[in-house]
């Protein structure tokens, strides 16, 4: 019996990329040796670890995990969303100030680069509907209503995940953080569901195949060793997550207080089709686990969700946002090390039973 595991995408970016990084446009050509020796040298490190399925650890992703695409885009102004952080800083999106709206950079480019370096898997991360959503004002854009731009959304979104899906990724996870912090910011419940509303119109355009190497990752953000909604009751999100039209599920799990509880709510609402990858290592936890540890985390969840339909991953990314020094490659790569040895010594555990 082998329990699949999988990262979830960001490793923080070399000292030499984040330094030019801060002093040049990410697109600046002379960037370009700097883009290629880190993906190298993330790819090398990651099939050291003997993770069967890899990234490129988000290199490219210059700005952040959430606004890649959109990066630098004339019809944008900087006074966007913000994004609290429970460690006292903010993130703040762009704003859409004309229409129509298209992507700046598609995911799939980065997908072309790292098949290049390795012959491992490579799942690419992409962008989900709703964060995007949120470029939009809540005042109307003259010529461009809501509506227009959601259609114009929806087929870029669809465009980008085609293209991974067409050059081969393993799997394309859709990243969801803001799932969660929508309750946070609309304890309704109205923000979260036009969220799950958005998404599954983009995942309803794909075949049941296709969605079977689809999956939504969500999590309660992670920066600077911090949350934008970790005090948000998990038991607001779980039940809709489980209505989103994906074979896969990411859920961050290593860093909440109380696991055991959440594994209920999971198995409550976790359909026979979908496979949950559990979070067994917490990103933002500077402390490393160990894989005796994570093979009873793992042990702990079988007991909740069916082994069949169960897979273990990181809580997040160790590195969503390029500037994030709060963790070091060789922690990261050292936490995923020990998620690969723990989730096969509770493999060899569960087989024998």
């Amino acid at each position: 019996m082998t329990i699949p595991t999988e990262p979830i995408g960001s490793i923080p970016r070399t000292p030499d990329l984040i330094a030019a990084i801060a002093t040049h446009d990410g697109r600046d050509p002379a960037l370009e040796p700097l883009y290629d020796a880190a993906i190298r040298d993330t790819i090398e490190r990651f099939e050291a670890t003997g993770s069967p399925v890899i990234t490129d650890g988000e290199q490219r992703k210059y700005h952040n995990f959430w606004t890649y695409c959109v990066h630098g885009m004339a019809n944008t102004a900087p006074d966007g969303f913000k994004i609290p952080f429970s460690a006292g800083h903010t993130r703040r999106m762009p704003r859409l100030t004309a229409g129509p709206f298209h992507y700046k950079m598609y995911a799939d480019s980065y997908l072309d680069t790292a098949r290049q370096i390795t012959r491992l898997p490579v799942k690419q991360a992409v962008i989900s509907p709703s964060a995007l959503s949120l470029l939009y004002p809540a005042q109307e854009i003259p010529g461009y209503s809501r509506e227009q731009f959601l259609n114009d959304l929806l087929q870029e979104h669809e465009t980008e995940v085609r293209n991974c899906l067409r050059k081969g990724a393993h799997k394309v996870q859709v990243d969801f953080t803001e799932g969660r912090l929508a309750v946070k910011i609309d304890p309704s419940g109205e923000l979260l569901r036009s969220f799950i509303e958005l998404n599954n119109l983009a995942l309803s355009r794909f075949s049941v195949e296709d969605r079977a190497r689809i999956g939504v990752h969500t999590c309660p953000g992670s920066d600077r060793d911090s949350t934008h909604s970790g005090d948000v009751d998990y038991a607001e999100l779980l039940p809709s997550l489980f209505q989103l039209k994906a074979g896969n599920f990411y859920v961050a799990l290593a860093g909440e207080s109380d696991r055991v509880r959440v594994l209920k709510i999971i198995r409550a609402h976790l359909k026979a089709d979908q496979r949950v990858f559990v979070g067994v290592v917490a990103p933002i936890d500077p402390r490393l686990e160990t894989p005796e540890e994570i093979r009873d985390r793992v042990l702990e969840a079988a007991r909740y969700i069916p082994v069949e339909q169960l897979g273990t991953t990181d809580d997040c990314g160790f590195s969503p946002f390029c500037d994030d020094t709060s963790t070091t490659r060789d922690l990261a790569f050292a936490k995923i090390r020990a998620r690969v040895l723990g989730t096969a010594l509770a493999s060899e555990q569960l087989g024998g039973r």
